[in-house]
């Protein structure tokens, strides 16, 4: 079933939706980062629908949204002063906190680990839907494992369509990238997975905050990770890809010629508008993300430029890099895992 709630939410369709989550079956619904695909998380057999609809692997932990700060305590024990600061200070919103679990959590949820990532959607529609299922909801993004995540309906409805029982469209999201994951590790807020929520942010709350040195590095698959994201081919198309992040602007747009010109000018590139008339593709196959100085709107446009350049089946996909600052972080650990560390510097 598809309800479109762009313009507002139906009640009606909303107890259908909730009827659904709460007897076990998958939604696929939007939050403020991108479109989530989600299960009674306190219902093994519903969340392993999950696995499945998107062939994920079974060791990678799944993130429990709720609705309410006090229903953490359902979920989550021995919360300590500083997660209950990062709790007050970034819930609702694209922060996702690692706790250590009740036994209440399937291990299917945490792929067997002892702590669960918990996260409170600021966005109305995931709010409503949790609320009223009365269940908090497993949910990794929705597409099919290892592909760019959803930030629009049309961009994930044919590769998911008939895997779910219901797809709730509630337009494009706000952020476009998926939340920041934080553990505290000795009283230190860790990134494991950078997000909208920046190291900055973080600091400006508790004083202190590190980003795991794992966020630009490859992970062994045999590793053990508490975060989504971490491990495995991600957010990547079909087609290869490579990343071209060089400090002088002339030789970023030199070089990108350069390898261009190398597939015959058949390559795609996505890049910045700045960049448009000076980087040279066949057909026109240059992929505007937006200015180069406004990284939120490149963080919002990333996945659907990914998914729009895999449809051209190009030899190819070259990608400009951002600076590694605020969101920009972020937005070089998706890429980073998008061209399987294939990256030219200079």
């Amino acid at each position: 079933m598809y309800y479109n709630w762009k313009e507002q939410t139906n009640t009606e369709e909303l107890k259908i939706v909730c009827n659904l989550i709460r007897n076990g079956e998958l939604v696929i619904f939007p939050t403020e980062t991108v479109y989530g695909i989600g299960a009674n998380a306190l219902d093994p057999l519903a969340v392993g629908k999950i696995f499945v609809a998107k062939g994920r692997p079974s060791d990678n932990p799944l993130i429990v949204h709720i609705a309410d700060k006090r229903k953490i305590e359902e979920v989550a024990q021995d919360i300590s002063p500083i997660e209950q600061k990062l709790i007050d200070n970034f819930m609702p919103g694209p922060f996702t906190l690692i706790l250590k679990r009740k036994d209440n959590i399937p291990d299917i949820v945490t792929a067997g680990l002892e702590t669960v990532a918990i996260r409170m959607p600021s966005n109305i529609i995931a709010r409503g839907i949790i609320t009223f299922s009365g269940v908090p909801i497993a949910a990794p993004s929705a597409n099919i494992s290892g592909k760019p995540s959803g930030t629009k309906i049309e961009d994930i409805r044919k590769e998911l369509e008939g895997k779910v029982s219901a797809i709730v469209d509630g337009g494009e999201t706000e952020i476009g990238i998926e939340s920041t994951v934080v553990k505290v590790i000795n009283d230190v807020p860790v990134i494991l997975r950078p997000g909208k929520i920046t190291p900055e942010d973080i600091k400006k709350v508790v004083g202190n905050v590190r980003i795991d040195k794992k966020v630009f590095e490859e992970i062994n698959d045999s590793e053990n990770v508490e975060s989504p994201g971490m491990k495995y081919k991600h957010y990547a198309p079909e087609s290869p890809c490579k990343l071209i992040n060089c400090e002088d602007e002339l030789d970023q747009i030199f070089y990108i010629n350069k390898f261009v010109k190398e597939y015959d000018n058949k390559a795609v590139v996505i890049g910045f508008s700045e960049h448009k008339e000076r980087i040279f593709t066949k057909d026109n196959n240059f992929i505007d993300i937006g200015s180069k100085d406004d990284l939120d709107n490149i963080a919002k446009n990333i996945y659907s430029a990914l998914r729009k350049a895999d449809a051209l089946k190009p030899p190819v996909i070259f990608i400009e890099g951002v600076k590694k600052q605020g969101i920009g972080i972020a937005i070089m650990n998706r890429l980073m895992r998008t061209c399987e560390y294939n990256i030219f510097e200079k």
